[in-house]
């Protein structure tokens, strides 16, 4: 018991954990984050290591000396926005599971969590949202695919006038057409559905990962301030980290 004592100390002098994050994490959903555990030591292997994060941990079996092994730990944060990472604990039964030893360590590392997406498309309605999203719904427009063929009011342009077909039923009609793909999409968190702030945040963050993924560009008015609309993964993410912290100071 003596030797299997000294020998576990030892086995668990000089470690460190190191954690990445990926680039996106949504509140209340599991990800996978990186831990990579050093082994500072210049002679002695670390065996049997095992590194938690909240609910989640991996075993590392062996980390030579001077060197570094990565695994990819299961997580899940609760809250939005931007915290300080919790405690990371650090656990061997090294050498023969006489003792479990421990230590915990304090990354000192922040992180940000996004609002968790929740569909609510098919909720938008009334004229207040209707501005909120305008470019994002269905509806007439002036370019883009055709949709049907509908009556001639008098207020489209000519160009819009399917002339075969009105010469065959002897009254004028017209393309209605979709609505282009590259309509900016203008967003305000407190115009959008939901009961609470977290809903109606979520529901932000819902469409604009729908918009991102279809290439269409999105704005967002945050407060006083206003985002242009832009495209891209970084545009997006500007946008995820203002909703992350909205509401919360």
């Amino acid at each position: 018991m003596a030797i299997s004592g000294v020998m576990g100390k030892r086995n668990m002098d000089r470690l460190e954990v190191e954690v990445e994050f990926p680039d996106e994490i949504y509140a209340g959903h599991r990800t996978l984050v990186k831990l990579r555990l050093h082994n500072r030591r210049r002679y002695f292997p670390a065996f049997l290591v095992q590194v938690s994060l909240g609910e989640g941990s991996v075993t590392f079996p062996l980390v030579h000396p001077g060197d570094s092994e990565s695994l990819a730990c299961p997580a899940r944060f609760v809250r939005r926005g931007s915290q300080e990472l919790e405690e990371v604990v650090i656990r061997s039964i090294f050498p023969i599971n006489f003792f479990a030893r421990y230590k915990r360590r304090s990354p000192e590392q922040t992180l940000t969590v996004f609002p968790a997406p929740q569909a609510c498309r098919d909720a938008l309605q009334g004229d207040g949202l209707q501005r909120a999203i305008d470019g994002e719904t269905s509806g007439k427009g002036f370019e883009g695919d055709i949709e049907r063929i509908g009556e001639y009011h008098g207020t489209e342009p000519p160009r819009l006038i399917h002339w075969k077909l009105s010469a065959r039923q002897d009254q004028l009609k017209v393309k209605e057409l979709s609505r282009p793909q590259n309509v900016p999409l203008w967003l305000d968190p407190e115009q959008l559905p939901g009961g609470s702030l977290e809903r109606r945040l979520g529901c932000a963050a819902y469409l604009i990962n729908r918009a991102f993924h279809g290439g269409q560009p999105v704005g967002l008015q945050i407060g006083p301030r206003r985002l242009g609309p832009g495209t891209g993964r970084s545009h997006k993410l500007m946008l995820l980290y203002e909703l992350a912290d909205y509401g919360r100071h």
